[in-house]
């Protein structure tokens, strides 16, 4: 290792257009957790990115590499020309990137072969199969529903949220009609309680939101929610709309079985 403690430098690479903030803060958390130190701390993203979530890029020391977009792919390009030149100068024993995207493929190969041990973090939901193997190790976080918290200066000692969110609690039961039993029966009718209804699930949502007409109940052809999926990042380039769908068989139905080609929404809990 690199220093007298005998603990690892890390580098701490993120993707912070890719990846949702309560992802990122619950990598932090993860990193510090496994290594107990992140010596490099950055974050790629836009002007917009960087003065929205400024407050969380303090708390936690992530230096914001802004970057004025000329192309899809321009942060992702910014990220790999400067991982190459700190596993030259600052020469990281572990090299940790967040981002659910596939391509960091030949970044990954290229740090290994400068000696670095390479870690991948990705966003459940978001990450193909295809950009898991490539890495040393590679984790899927949930985003959890709730906002996250305002960070300390040193990680909690919290689990991360890893691979599911935590299960929704349980609808009230409904109250049967009867009459009161703490004294004399008047005849008065206990109306039953409505249930409420199952919340939608995060993953979800960022879908309908991506593809407005499945809130109708519409059918709508799998290569068109392919593309509006694309468009919101939501899958990467060569992630596939079958597989996302599929997470969450509750909510979508595809059509026809063996071949579908179309997508149809239910609303979790209805007949």
């Amino acid at each position: 290792m690199n220093n007298m403690s005998n603990r690892p430098r890390v580098m701490l690479l993120v993707d912070a257009d890719n990846v949702s903030v309560d992802v990122i803060q619950q990598a932090f958390e993860l990193v510090m957790q496994r290594h107990g130190a992140v010596h490099v701390r950055r974050a790629y993203c836009t002007p917009e990115s960087a003065l929205k979530h400024a407050k969380l890029f303090t708390g936690l020391s992530l230096r914001p590499m802004v970057n004025l977009s000329a192309g899809k792919n321009c942060t992702d390009i910014a990220l790999a020309i400067d991982a190459i030149d700190l596993a030259m100068t600052e020469r990281p024993d572990v090299a940790v990137i967040v981002s659910s995207d596939s391509d960091f493929a030949p970044l990954v190969v290229r740090l290994r072969e400068k000696g670095c041990r390479v870690e991948g973090i990705g966003q459940t939901g978001k990450t193909g199969e295809d950009s898991t193997a490539v890495y040393d190790d590679f984790v899927d976080i949930a985003h959890r529903r709730s906002a996250p918290r305002t960070p300390a200066k040193r990680a909690s000692a919290r689990a991360p949220a890893v691979v599911a969110a935590a299960a929704p609690a349980p609808a009230p039961a409904a109250r049967k009609r009867g009459t009161r039993k703490d004294g004399p029966s008047r005849g008065r009718v206990v109306e039953p309680a409505i249930a409420a209804a199952p919340p939608v699930p995060d993953g979800v949502q960022r879908i309908l939101d991506a593809v407005p007409e499945l809130r109708d109940g519409a059918k709508v052809e799998l290569r068109v929610a392919a593309e509006r999926l694309h468009a919101a990042k939501l899958l990467t380039r060569s992630g596939s709309s079958t597989r996302l769908f599929r997470q969450y068989a509750e909510c979508f139905e595809l059509t026809p079985e063996r071949q579908p080609n179309k997508v149809r929404y239910h609303a979790p809990g209805a007949p």
